[in-house]
């Protein structure tokens, strides 16, 4: 990837020291700014000599060439903490995003399975080798307490407490290494103990440990090393597409939050268990319930049916009413 102006590589450092941004982030960050910077290059533009114009311009650009809405908006937010950047620390005079519009992105409804399908997925891994064992105790966990993938593969031995047989609790660091304490439900409790006791996580524990980091981990791979996000992306997509729903992570942290809301729970608990900075983020799952609520409705409720039942006799459903 082309080298960024130094002006950039601050930003980037500001970004991970003082505002604790995961390398996630950075390199999302990253790869906005270069392809930025290269096409102000090819304009024979400076990378701190943009105007609003030129940003204006190079957006649409990025829209012809067929990036959507949420990509769009992903570049703006990316450019506009540069520019605010080199204003504040005196690189740049002024900033050319401040009345810039990303446009709207279009709401996109998180997709969950029902709940006989999660429960198909998980119980089909059922073995007793490490492997099996260690992929039903990742499901567990996703699915138990909604947690992101790069939360679940970050759990260190000292995150899980109190296992036992009524559940357990976990110590997650989510976005901006922000900790929150989970509840964890009977079942994943019992996956987890499995997998941590003997037969299961030892049996994969190298003799010696490469770094104090593997020696840490939850969650390992077939090397004795920790589990990476994209080795429990394959695992959940492999055991999923087993049973003929082949899905990621993700689609089991919607199920989780679209099942408690289903069931009862409340926005603010499921937001809090989730580790969203927003309660609007979590308010998305309550329009995913809402139609499934309308959809079961207007199949069965005979006055919601899109044609009425032929032979209906009304008089005798008002004298049933009456009585």
């Amino acid at each position: 990837m082309k080298a960024l102006s130094n002006p950039a590589e601050e930003f980037l450092s500001w970004l991970a020291v003082e505002r604790g941004r995961s390398q996630n982030t950075i390199a999302s960050y990253r790869r906005d700014i270069a392809a930025y910077e290269m096409h102000l290059g090819e304009q024979g533009l400076p990378p701190l000599g943009a105007t609003a114009g030129d940003l204006e311009r190079y957006l649409a650009r990025l829209r012809a060439s067929g990036h959507g809405p949420a990509t769009v908006a992903r570049v703006v937010s990316s450019l506009r903490g540069l520019h605010r950047f080199l204003v504040d620390e005196g690189y740049a005079a002024s900033d050319p995003t401040a009345d810039l519009e990303p446009g709207r992105i279009p709401l996109r409804l998180p997709k969950a399975l029902g709940e006989d399908a999660v429960a198909r997925i998980i119980e089909s891994v059922s073995g007793d080798d490490p492997l099996s064992r260690r992929d039903r105790a990742l499901l567990e966990v996703l699915y138990g307490t909604g947690a992101r993938v790069s939360e679940a593969v970050g759990l260190n031995l000292a995150d899980l407490a109190e296992l036992d047989d009524s559940g357990g609790l976990l110590r997650l660091f989510g976005k901006g290494a922000k900790e929150r304490v989970v509840p964890l439900g009977r079942q994943a409790a019992a996956a987890l103990e499995r997998w941590v006791g003997e037969g299961g996580r030892d049996r994969l524990s190298p003799e010696r440990w490469r770094t104090r980091n593997d020696a840490e981990a939850v969650f390992l791979n077939a090397r004795g090393s920790r589990l990476s996000r994209q080795g429990a992306f394959a695992a959940v997509r492999s055991r999923a597409g087993a049973v003929g729903t082949p899905i990621g992570p993700h689609t089991l942290r919607h199920s989780c939050a679209t099942h408690m809301l289903a069931h009862g729970a409340g926005v603010r608990v499921v937001q809090e268990l989730l580790g969203h900075a927003s309660v609007t983020t979590t308010q998305l799952y309550t329009k995913v319930t809402n139609e499934h609520l309308r959809a079961v409705y207007e199949a069965a409720h005979p006055r919601a049916r899109r044609t009425a039942q032929a032979g209906t006799d009304h008089g005798s459903d008002e004298g049933a009413a009456a009585r």
